[in-house]
């Protein structure tokens, strides 16, 4: 099976892991599927395995009707290779999120559920737990409005509790998706987030409960059409899982991963972690397991890149966006059947369903520049402080706010040395513009080699940033500078 293949266009046809929801919440709202080669890399195609195109990239005015489906072989359907996801809703006007009370504006996902449906977009994506456990009956009353051939419905067991995880209590879980949705059939039902809790947990959720064998006799009676799992989380536990299907105790039609191009080129945890997404990919591209992708723009990271590189990839796609890169990059990818997004705004919606309508695959050139930027965001990323001070006072006096500040206005006027291998021609006016700005705006005894990393910001940083993590790389990177200890002509 070849890993990239020509996209079939319609005529308009059709680390720690914590169990408790708050914290699955945080990890998911960072995170939003999955098929099967063998283990090789992106940059190792054959020509044949290139589809290669010339067509501009769609303006809005021209995207109806032009959406890009996949054909799913398990069930015979086409899948629109946009799909709505729905972790996040719009809210009403001055609401907040609180937990047990439901503050979605319907008519603002009314409007979008039409818009989406209207230009070809057929997936839909929701879970018991998002929206404080409001959001499967908001989806469900917009799409209740259109004949149930029109769409297609994905759900999940999310019994992330313990007192969640007794059969009586899964099955009203799963019994309830179904009231919410309106519906008397699910398209895909996934166990939600299998690698929460390592393999303990993942039994004690579906195993020993009974509620896998459950769901299997579902499937047989036609309430599901398809069962798969979405994963985060432990790697034995995917690896568990794929075990589970080569032995015949379960046939997973389907899996949901995240999957990104700096994910896929320079996974952080290594090689076969958990956020190795060409792993993931692989494994379960070879078993023929379709592949449900979500994050595909690393938590919004990969939508907002310096303005160096940004330049870069609009002189080579001057008529996309930054995060079609992205888009492009999962949808290119053969086993790939749909690419989960969250859409809370209708920019975001149409500005995913341009680059959709059709899906442009990546050329082998594009591949092996997005290999370049994946390196170069990989070193230095954007930090997505908005400034909103929560995080202060640090309690070592460290001015987390004005360090991210400064560091992030050196990326975004290229004055970073992003180049990890070789010379900058521009190193001593890099080196100047960083270590003369950085002792300006901050002051030298609360700059970010006197965070000694306790963490006490964590918890407060409403952007969930990993702020001592990135207070020692701008470390690490201002003393290399201090000490003439990086690349230079």
């Amino acid at each position: 099976m070849h890993l990239f293949k020509k996209s079939s266009i319609s005529d308009n046809t059709s680390a720690e892991r914590h169990i408790s929801r708050r914290d699955f919440l945080k990890k998911a709202s960072l995170v939003s599927a999955v098929a099967a080669v063998a283990p090789s890399v992106l940059t190792s195609c054959s020509d044949e395995e290139i589809t290669k195109s010339n067509r501009p990239m769609p303006s809005m005015s021209h995207t109806k009707g032009k959406m890009t489906y996949h054909y799913n072989a398990n069930t015979g359907n086409s899948v629109s290779i946009l799909g709505y996801g729905t972790m996040h809703l719009p809210l009403l006007r001055n609401a907040v999120e609180t937990p047990g009370v439901d503050n979605i504006d319907q008519e603002a996902v009314n409007r979008s559920v039409d818009y989406a449906i209207d230009h070809g977009v057929n997936f839909f994506n929701t879970s018991p737990a998002y929206c404080n456990g409001f959001c499967e009956r908001a989806i469900g009353k917009a799409l209740s409005r259109y004949p149930r051939n029109r769409f297609l419905l994905a759900s999940k067991l999310s019994n992330f509790e313990p007192e969640q995880q007794t059969t009586e209590a899964s099955k009203a879980i799963y019994y309830n998706s179904f009231k919410e949705l309106q519906v008397d059939y699910i398209d895909l039902y996934m166990l939600h987030n299998i690698g929460i809790g390592g393999i303990e947990n993942f039994n004690r959720r579906f195993i020993d409960n009974g509620m896998l064998e459950f769901l299997k006799q579902e499937r047989k009676k036609g309430k599901i059409r398809n069962l798969g799992f979405s994963f985060t989380g432990d790697i034995d536990v995917f690896n568990h899982a794929m075990k589970m299907h080569d032995e015949g105790e379960i046939s997973w039609d389907g899996a949901q991963i995240s999957l990104n191009y700096v994910d896929w080129f320079f996974p952080s945890g290594g090689k076969h972690s958990d956020n190795d997404s060409q792993y993931l990919y692989n494994e379960l591209n070879r078993r023929n397991i379709p592949v449900n992708v979500v994050d595909p723009l690393l938590g919004g990271q990969l939508g907002t890149v310096s303005r160096p590189l940004s330049r870069e990839m609009y002189r080579r796609q001057p008529d996309g966006t930054i995060s079609s890169w992205a888009m492009r990059f999962a949808g290119s990818l053969s086993g790939v059947k749909t690419i989960v997004v969250g859409m809370v705004y209708i920019e975001h919606l149409k500005d995913n369903i341009a680059t959709c309508s059709p899906l442009r695959p990546l050329t082998k050139d594009d591949i092996n520049f997005l290999k370049h930027c994946a390196a170069r965001i990989t070193r230095h990323p954007i930090i997505k402080c908005v400034g909103c001070m929560d995080c202060m006072p640090c309690p070592y006096g460290v001015d987390i706010v004005g360090t991210f500040s400064h560091y992030n206005l050196c990326l975004n006027e290229d004055n970073i040395i992003l180049d990890p291998d070789g010379p900058d021609p521009e190193y001593d006016k890099k080196r100047r513009a960083f270590l003369v700005g950085l002792n300006k705006s901050v002051d030298r005894l609360r700059q970010a080699d006197h965070c000694i990393g306790c963490g006490e910001c964590l918890d407060k940083c409403t952007r969930h940033i990993d702020i001592p993590g990135r207070m020692k790389h701008i470390s690490e990177y201002s003393e290399k500078l201090r000490t003439n200890r990086l690349p230079r002509l």
